[in-house]
């Protein structure tokens, strides 16, 4: 791998190899021959090459290596020449896949130098088995990672040791300049000297570089040490030391930072420092003698100083992290500042105020200072350089101040406070919902960190997450004010949800919060779903998507953890939500619990709702009846695995609505107990309506002969704007797909070819049964708009069915 990323490969190895593949395409003209002695002499004629006109330059092109080709992008931009043909063909020769999303990817050049540096660096990737990748002057992760905007890093993080190598420097300096989304996956429990690696990556990208999500991905049995040393460093936290030392030496991007920051405010620390000094002499010179009071001065002032540097360390990157209590209860209580840089976590000691010391307290300084001393000079044994990552990922609060939260000044019960309430609380800090499954009450200590840039899109993944990680994720979101997206997915919080809900509520107090996306899915809901919606977007009225998700009911749902009542009640303020998703488990839809939502949603767009049952048949029309008169500005409207069957009348009201623009009815088993008029009735109105733009029905046994009528949508006398149609999953056969395009060709030649038709989607239909005639079908309609379909085993997911009922 390290010869991969500094040592490239020679010229003559492509010199050869490019003659064998001519040779092996039979005779070449008189021109490919003199291309392809002009491509092997690439390195003296370089210059001359880029100013050939532009029909010489392409037939030069195809024959360069990927060194050649992707310098050769400004010439063949010049003489009007596009490379992605040449790149897609790269694609299809060397990684011999297909990539997902094929249809939507614009620049084949980025989709393969990024793939390529990515198989590089995992080792999955042999830079000789093409002559195009062998060039002597080409170092496959050097070049490539300018090009790399998104890295999966999974399994042991090999990929980080080798990106934190000394031989790789420039190519992490790359990396930083580049690199947006930061994966990772199916991720193992790691030693420590890969920790140290990690670390490094992630102050070079995070902190100083410019990462702006993180997203983690599978990982069943987490490390709790690893996981969490992620999410602080994402959050911009980590306590400067050795840990950010890069080959034996200090960051230097830090040590610049502090030296301009320290030289820009050397005078206020001076002046601060006299003036403080003259109001502790004044203080203490009617209670002690003159040594004791020169003594006082001089041990106050070398902690003044400690501290101030500690400050001035961390101020620079942002302001300091402040106790929430302190916050809030202003000039009453000191403020928590950093550490002394370097200093054991379990060294921590009293920190200093940002207010002016009240005289009774003067008097502990010395004390304090000295214990600070003691605790530092025993820390200088052969082991004190080392950074001690366990101790800063999960701290004890051994000391009355030492965790995020002064846990001696509130209960257990005001730690849980009510959510929902208006007064202001600290983050979780371990209440009953928390402690049920996290085993120690240990806490996320913020004290001894600086704070650095940080992301802003947070998603987890199948990640299961203890109590004492969600407390510490609490904790890190209450002050994380630059995260603008956040996504939990199967974590399985269960009442840990609150301990969350905690650390979102502190951050919403923050003035300067942006947070915009929340979603949040799991397979048991601990409360239910609209009470959550309610919670979140009570605190949250700035976000522009929620998507609360939920599989099964918690048969203990409504055993919530005290402290913790129910947000049912709670008034939702006007929001600036644009997109609102819910998947119900199977919970009934009632519409007057959703209403105070669409209420205070005017300028909602999308709607989904998911696996809901309605009550009564009168539900659902009093819902299309709250979202006429609050939603006037929807244009996207979603039922899944909703039950329509008895709800004909309300189907078609929201067919003929003239805001909706895109309309879906997945497997809502539209057409279980209909007769053919109802099918003439929504064709009919689909033709008068001229505002929609997309109609979805995937999974509603539409078969054959319900899809060879829909083809009269776009009939002659059709008003109807229909660009996309959506039948996966309908039972649809090959036989009925090519009715349905000659009927579609009818109606295009009748209306001389003007139709906005566009799209068609086809996925997981039985049009394996007949390859011959699907194939026929889906090469005209090709001709008429874009086809999205798979290659979808039918007779295996007929067993699969059979297999489970």
């Amino acid at each position: 791998m390290a010869a991969a990323g500094g040592v490239p490969s020679q010229d003559g190895g492509s010199a050869a190899a490019l003659s064998e593949a001519m040779a092996a395409e039979g005779p070449r003209s008189l021109f490919a021959l003199s291309a392809a002695a002009v491509s092997r002499s690439m390195g003296a004629l370089e210059r001359d090459v880029w100013a050939l006109p532009g029909h010489l330059l392409r037939g030069l092109l195809p024959l360069l290596t990927v060194f050649r080709l992707e310098r050769a992008e400004g010439a063949a931009r010049r003489a009007g020449l596009s490379t992605q043909p040449i790149w897609r063909k790269l694609w299809d020769d060397v990684m011999k896949t297909r990539p997902p999303n094929s249809e939507n990817i614009t620049c084949w050049r980025k989709k393969f130098l990024e793939t390529f540096f990515a198989n590089v660096l995992h080792g999955v990737l042999d830079v000789t088995s093409d002559w195009r990748l062998n060039d002597r002057h080409f170092s496959p992760l050097l070049h490539s990672s300018p090009h790399v905007s998104q890295l999966t890093l999974c399994n042991m993080l090999q990929g980080a040791v080798e990106l934190t190598a000394e031989h790789n420097q420039k190519v992490l300096e790359n990396l930083a300049g580049s690199l947006q989304i930061l994966k990772f996956q199916h991720l193992l429990s790691s030693d420590q000297s890969i920790r140290r690696s990690l670390v490094l990556l992630l102050h070079r990208l995070i902190h100083h570089g410019s990462v702006s999500q993180v997203s983690m991905y599978s990982w069943p049995v987490p490390d709790t040490v690893l996981l969490v040393l992620i999410l602080s460093m994402s959050a911009g936290f980590w306590r400067s030391g050795n840990a950010l030392a890069y080959h034996s030496s200090p960051c230097g991007l830090c040590r610049e930072e502090d030296k301009s920051q320290g030289q820009e405010s050397a005078r206020e620390r001076a002046e601060r420092g006299r003036y403080n000094e003259r109001e502790w002499s004044d203080g203490e010179n009617q209670k002690g003698s003159p040594r004791a009071l020169e003594e006082a001065g001089a041990e106050a002032k070398r902690y003044r100083a400690d501290a101030h540097l500690n400050s001035d360390l961390c101020g620079p990157r942002s302001p300091p992290l402040q106790n929430q209590a302190c916050e809030e209860a202003g000039s009453k209580v000191p403020c928590d500042h950093t550490s002394i840089q370097g200093g054991s976590s379990c060294c921590v000691s009293d920190q200093l105020s940002c207010h002016p010391v009240p005289p009774k307290t003067r008097r502990r300084l010395k004390s304090a200072v000295g214990r600070k001393r003691r605790c530092l000079k025993r820390s200088k044994g052969p082991y004190a350089d080392q950074e001690d990552l366990y101790d800063f990922v999960f701290t004890v609060a051994r000391e009355d101040n030492s965790g995020l939260v002064d846990k001696n000044s509130t209960t257990e019960g005001e730690n849980a406070e009510n959510w929902t309430s208006s007064s202001p609380g600290p983050p979780c800090t371990g209440h009953a919902g928390c402690k049920k499954r996290g085993g120690s009450a240990r806490i996320f200590s913020l004290k001894a960190a600086h704070r650095f840039r940080s992301v802003s899109t947070l998603e987890l993944f199948s990640i299961p997450l203890t109590g004492e990680t969600c407390r510490t994720l609490s904790n890190l979101l209450s002050s994380w004010v630059s995260l603008e997206n956040l996504v939990l997915s199967y974590n399985g919080l269960g009442a840990n949800i609150f301990c969350i809900l905690s650390g979102l509520r502190a951050l919403s107090r923050h003035s300067d919060c942006r947070l915009h996306v929340v979603r949040v899915s799991d397979v048991f809901s601990h409360m239910p779903c609209m009470e959550l919606v309610r919670c979140i977007l009570s605190a949250f009225p700035q976000l522009h998507t929620l998507s609360v998700s939920f599989d099964l009911k918690n048969q203990l749902e409504g055993s919530r953890p005290e402290g913790n009542p129910s947000c049912s009640e709670v008034e939702i303020p006007e929001s600036c939500l644009e997109q609102l998703e819910i998947r119900f488990p199977r919970e009934p839809l009632h519409t007057a619990f959703l209403l105070p939502v669409l209420k205070a949603s005017k300028s909602l767009q999308q709607l989904s709702l998911d696996s809901a049952t309605l009550p009564c048949s009168q539900e659902l029309g009093l819902l299309l009846e709250a979202l006429r008169e609050y939603n006037p500005n929807l244009k996207k409207l979603s039922f899944h695995d909703v039950n329509l069957a008895e709800h004909q009348k309300e189907v078609l009201l929201l067919l003929q609505d003239p805001i909706l623009q895109e309309i879906t009815f997945s497997f809502c088993r539209l057409f279980e107990s209909s007769t053919t008029e109802f099918l003439s009735e929504i064709i009919n109105t689909v033709k008068r309506n001229s505002s929609l733009k997309s109609l979805k029905l995937p999974g509603n046994r539409l078969g054959n002969h319900r899809l060879i009528a829909l083809a009269d949508i776009f009939s002659e006398d059709s008003s109807s704007s229909l660009c996309q149609l959506d039948v996966s999953s309908n039972c649809i056969k090959p036989d009925g797909l090519l009715e349905f395009t000659k009927k579609l060709e009818g109606h295009i030649q009748q209306r001389g070819g003007r139709i906005q038709f566009t799209h068609l989607r086809l996925f997981q239909n039985w049009l394996d049964q007949d390859a011959e005639t699907a194939q026929e079908a889906l090469r005209r309609l090709k001709a008429v708009c874009s086809v999205v379909n798979d290659s979808w085993d039918s007779s295996q997911a007929f067993a699969d069915y059979i297999s489970v009922m």
